[in-house]
């Protein structure tokens, strides 16, 4: 399931009444300056254009409000493909479709839809959180793939938690436009971490965490399906399994495939 709305998720109101509050901590490191821990509105960039959001096929026509998770682009070979929790697509029977860069029931860059997905083993045999990671395959469009239109960022494992901040952008389900959150992550435990990002409720899911070299080092998900509170979210640490589902996925081999 997507991240469970939470008692102590924030409202909208709230998400834009911390636009003007002053960071507790504002600094400078590879994912840009300042105010850490501050959840905004995400403009409209080529960066948040990779971001996008996964709805049933049936709500192609009429997307505003139909959003379910969020997923992202990575950069692979063939230029198809996303990245988002496991729990995101695991036990998922109908058709999907991801929309980048989606805002207010408008599908800017194409609506794609969701042609296989790959889980990990531990996670198709037994929903470990430590292998809460997902890819999904999506169709081409015109011999052209998603990352065609909207680039993609790297999917890296290996790197250390915390080594630089990271800027997560979410669809929460009760908004029809990102959010973005910017901060330092810490260990949770050694296959997980966490950061302090306040009203990342549900519908965060699945939200990439991309440092300033352009690298997806996390996805929102993990502990708790992504955490018990909204203020508090979870990433699996990538390591050699996340590394080789990538690795699975992009060739598009046969094995560990799901499919919508």
């Amino acid at each position: 399931m997507p991240r469970k709305q939470s008692t102590s998720r924030l409202p909208l109101y709230a998400v834009v009444v911390l636009l003007a509050l002053p960071s507790a901590s504002a600094a400078v490191a590879d994912a840009g300056t300042g105010p850490f821990g501050v959840t905004v509105a995400a403009p409209p960039t080529a960066q948040s254009a990779r971001v996008g959001a996964l709805f049933a096929a049936g709500r192609r026509d009429d997307l505003r409000g139909g959003h379910f998770c969020t997923a992202s682009v990575v950069h692979s070979p063939r230029h198809d493909l996303v990245v988002t929790a496991a729990h995101c697509l695991s036990g998922k029977t109908e058709r999907l479709v991801f929309v980048p860069g989606y805002r207010d029931g408008v599908a800017p860059y194409g609506v794609w839809t969701v042609g296989k997905w790959f889980l990990a083993d531990a996670w198709a045999a037994g929903r470990d959180e430590d292998s809460d990671v997902a890819f999904a395959v999506v169709d081409r469009q015109g011999g052209k793939g998603v990352e065609d239109a909207v680039g993609g960022n790297r999917f890296t494992a290996g790197t250390a938690t915390g080594a630089t901040a990271v800027t997560v952008t979410a669809y929460l389900n009760s908004r029809d436009a990102p959010v973005s959150c910017t901060d330092k992550p810490r260990p949770h435990h050694r296959m997980q971490q966490r950061i302090s990002c306040p009203g990342l409720g549900g519908g965060s899911s699945g939200s990439p965490w991309v440092n300033g070299d352009g690298q997806v080092v996390g996805v929102l998900g993990g502990h708790e399906d992504g955490g018990a509170t909204a203020d508090v979210s979870y990433s699996v640490v990538f390591g050699a399994e996340a590394a080789h589902l990538y690795d699975e996925s992009a060739g598009c081999h046969e094995s560990q495939v799901g499919s919508s």
